[in-house]
């Protein structure tokens, strides 16, 4: 079926998004609102979801005084989709980069025009290469996505030169952000089309997403994290706070352009461990010291920005709390900074963190409460988001530290501030 046809195809069609695999134009025509057509698989590639919810330069700004040195890995790479056409490799490969990722495949009828040249020609320069599919949960199950990446250029081979292919699961670039799945449906696509890449290929995939996308599509579900390596997406300045179930990440895409074409990725490890990565089962080192208070910049989203403004709430400012960090919340963290005496650079870093914080227990009530509340609920330890610390919040926070292997005082000071925003 063409996509004409399917574009008047009635909306009333049910999408089954864990099921067998229904005809894709007609599913996609079902599913998305007409003012999301016509469709751009060219240009839907890792991180467009991430980087259309960000404002323009704010992304490499924050990201330019910090990446560096919040990594533990030094191998530089790129992903690439067939938006970037044509690719100049060996320059790729002159200028620092050891990996790439390619685009292969989207949803079950889309192969990248320019997987080949991509592919072929990132291994040719030296290059350690990979695939990866755009996952598009609302059109066909996770089990035959994962075939028809398979079949179009995902597999992998124990070559030395061929990297577990990765599954792309982030923001609907054609409408609802969870693609209309519930957060158990949602954690079974992936539970399914990562069981099948494994049974096909003897490998599980990577898993590319952003840690607000996890939260609020799988309720920052820890199952996938159990065995498929995880790709962190964080224009912050860190890699953290990672989604739920892992403790570290095998690679970060830390912004959208730079030295290469498409987006900067940092592997998390040595020549060798990506080797060996590429042969087989590697576990990267975690996060360093100190990264467990994230590095926050205007253009966040999520979580940690609902947590960051029900906090400068608490301490006098006024803002509306809808977890978007933008200029009014900004302009409330340099106040602080300036306030506190810190460097006023509107950025949340470990310094401003530990400065904002409020240590909070039973009894207490207010904003502060609210982002403890609210960071509860995120972490899988859901209570009601009302500003009182009474006893079930109390449980709570006292589940959550046991877990993390925090003394179980209920109390939620620094370290446990700490490990909640992280």
């Amino acid at each position: 079926m063409n996509r004409t046809l399917a574009a008047a195809v009635t909306l009333g069609l049910t999408v089954l998004a864990a099921s067998a695999v229904l005809p894709h134009d007609v599913a996609r025509a079902a599913a998305i609102p007409a003012s999301a057509r016509p469709w751009h698989e060219d240009a839907d590639h890792m991180g467009s979801g991430l980087t259309a919810r960000m404002p323009a330069r704010t992304v490499h700004e924050s990201v330019t005084a910090s990446a560096a040195s919040d990594v533990t890995g030094t191998l530089k790479g790129l992903d690439v989709s067939a938006f970037q056409e044509n690719i100049n490799w060996p320059s790729v490969a002159s200028k620092g980069a050891s990996f790439a990722y390619v685009k292969a495949t989207e949803g079950v009828d889309y192969t990248s025009s320019q997987f080949s040249q991509q592919y072929n020609g990132s291994a040719a320069a030296g290059l350690i290469r990979g695939a990866y599919h755009f996952a598009l949960p609302n059109t066909a199950g996770g089990s035959a996505q994962a075939d028809y990446f398979i079949a179009h250029g995902g597999g992998w081979s124990d070559d030395g030169k061929t990297l577990p292919g990765a599954l792309d699961i982030e923001y609907n670039p054609y409408g609802a952000t969870c693609y209309g799945l519930s957060q158990s449906a949602m954690v079974s696509w992936i539970t399914a089309f990562s069981n099948e890449y494994r049974t096909k290929t003897g490998r599980y995939p990577i898993v590319y997403s952003t840690r607000d996308w996890w939260s609020t599509c799988t309720g920052n579900s820890a199952t996938p994290g159990q065995h498929d390596p995880l790709w962190i997406a964080n224009y912050s300045g860190s890699p953290t706070p990672l989604p739920g179930g892992w403790s570290t990440y095998t690679i970060w895409q830390n912004a959208d352009s730079g030295t290469f074409p498409g987006d900067q990725d940092v592997f998390n490890g040595t020549t060798a461990d990506l080797k060996t990565f590429a042969h087989g089962v590697y576990t990267p080192p975690p996060p360093p010291p100190g990264s467990g208070w994230p590095v926050v910049s205007q253009g966040a989203a999520g979580h940690t920005a609902t947590t960051i403004q029900y906090l400068l709430d608490a301490r006098g400012s006024t803002l509306t709390v809808d977890g978007d960090f933008g200029p009014a919340t900004r302009s409330a963290v340099t106040a602080f900074q300036t306030s506190k005496g810190l460097t006023a650079d509107g950025i949340v870093g470990a310094d401003t963190w530990q400065a904002l914080v409020i240590t909070v227990q039973e009894g207490d009530s207010g904003p502060a409460v609210k982002a403890v509340q609210d960071e509860l609920t995120a972490h899988s330890h859901p209570v009601n988001v009302d500003g009182d610390f009474g006893p079930a919040t109390r449980s709570a926070v006292v589940t959550f530290q046991t877990s993390k292997g925090l003394t179980a005082d209920g109390i939620v000071g620094p370290n446990t501030w700490a490990a909640l925003v992280s």
